[in-house]
């Protein structure tokens, strides 16, 4: 869902409400108990904001501008080395050919962190799909 930006804030995951719920009805009879209700609800709320991290960062892409930018800024460059080694053909090259590289890395880099949840590089659910019941495998 958050490779498709379907995720959805205002949606609580139904085993993490119902976990917190079954804590929370939980009679807490003694300070070990209380501290293990606590701990419990603790867990359950760190494991709702990291969802909601996730959705953000699943929400979040990098604009037109940047990315109009960024290619302004390579090309501006690209041309300033051709400029300067326009003598040299031998160096203008290599020099032109490094810094193509590295706004070649630094393209990706971006792409890649733009939206991380789709594509080649994307995160992948495995993880959470190993510890969900009915997962297969389990």
């Amino acid at each position: 869902m958050m490779g498709h930006q379907m995720a959805s804030l205002g949606t609580t995951p139904r085993p993490l409400s119902d976990a917190l719920q079954f804590v929370l009805s939980l009679a807490a009879d003694g300070p070990g108990q209380q501290t293990a209700q606590h701990e419990i609800i603790n867990a359950v709320e760190r494991a709702l904001e990291a969802r909601r991290q996730r959705i953000i960062i699943s929400l979040a892409e990098v604009d037109l501008v940047k990315w109009v930018c960024l290619y302004l800024q390579a090309m501006s460059v690209l041309l300033a080395i051709a400029i300067v080694h326009h003598e040299d053909r031998g160096a203008s090259l290599i020099a032109l050919a490094l810094f193509a590289t590295g706004v070649a890395a630094s393209v990706l880099l971006i792409a890649a962190h733009d939206r991380p949840f789709i594509g080649q590089l994307s995160v992948k659910p495995d993880l959470l799909q190993q510890i969900m019941p009915g997962a297969p495998g389990r």
